[in-house]
């Protein structure tokens, strides 16, 4: 399903592209799957009806973590992006050594339906289960057939460090590498996709083994916009500690995810 001679004979290029990009490291890959399959995937994708584990701070959007299960393609799909090949070409190109999580905890098949939006955030950092994995990318693959910039979607990513922020447009059969790191929020504003479609892509995370942790241990921080009301900011901030608390007593909706 990917297209993997493509990456291997360019493996220089993406990773100048992936290490010099601004405003932190990430990487653009279009026609990154075989086209014809992954159009076959698409037309075979339902509606979803099972809402994101992050609703709290997003609008219509739903998920299928067991994606592979749709179609042959999408099996493929899911083979190829946990595969040796494919880590070894990640490697390379973020110049550490990196691996796709093979049971995929916490990604999946993503659907924006009507006013989708994801409020910018950061990602959890250690595996829920795998301790000592550090989550070092995200790699998302947009389905989103025909799209145009006034569909909206965009990918935003910004640096914590500097403000400085990017938009990146989402059309189909786009893969994005995106560094993970306590400075890197990612999000996207309201959707305005036609009736009846979705704002589509599928999530994978790729980590790497430390030896000791660099880190505290955290889930997901959570950055609403400036204009946001007084109690979702207060939810905002407390964010962290109240789904610590609450894996603590019912258990981590992620580490479930297979």
């Amino acid at each position: 399903m990917i297209n993997f001679d493509y990456l291997e004979q360019n493996l220089e290029s993406l990773r100048l592209q992936y290490l010099t990009a601004q405003p932190f490291p990430h990487l653009i890959i279009d026609q990154f799957c075989d086209e014809e399959k992954l159009t076959v995937a698409y037309n075979q994708i339902p509606e979803l009806e099972n809402k994101s584990r992050d609703y709290a701070f997003a609008n219509n959007k739903f998920e299928k973590s067991n994606y592979k299960v749709i179609c042959p393609e999408l099996e493929e799909l899911y083979s190829d992006l946990a595969s040796e090949r494919f880590n070894s070409i990640l490697t390379f190109i973020t110049n550490k050594k990196v691996f796709v999580d093979p049971k995929n905890h916490g990604g999946g098949l993503h659907q924006g339906k009507k006013n989708s939006f994801l409020d910018m955030h950061l990602d959890f950092n250690y595996h829920p289960i795998q301790k000592n994995w550090y989550r070092e990318l995200n790699l998302l693959l947009y389905l989103n057939k025909d799209w145009k910039e006034d569909y909206k979607g965009h990918l935003k990513i910004k640096d914590l460090r500097t403000n400085d922020e990017a938009e990146l447009a989402v059309p189909f059969n786009r893969l994005i590498i995106q560094q993970c790191g306590p400075y890197t929020l990612h999000g996207y504003d309201m959707t305005n996709f036609p009736e009846g479609r979705y704002r589509t892509s599928i999530a994978t995370y790729a980590y790497q083994v430390h030896e000791r942790l660099i880190e505290e241990p955290r889930t997901t921080d959570w950055f609403p916009k400036e204009d946001a009301s007084f109690m979702k900011k207060q939810l905002a901030k407390n964010y962290n500690f109240l789904v610590k608390t609450k894996n603590r007593f019912f258990g981590s909706g992620t580490a479930k995810n297979q």
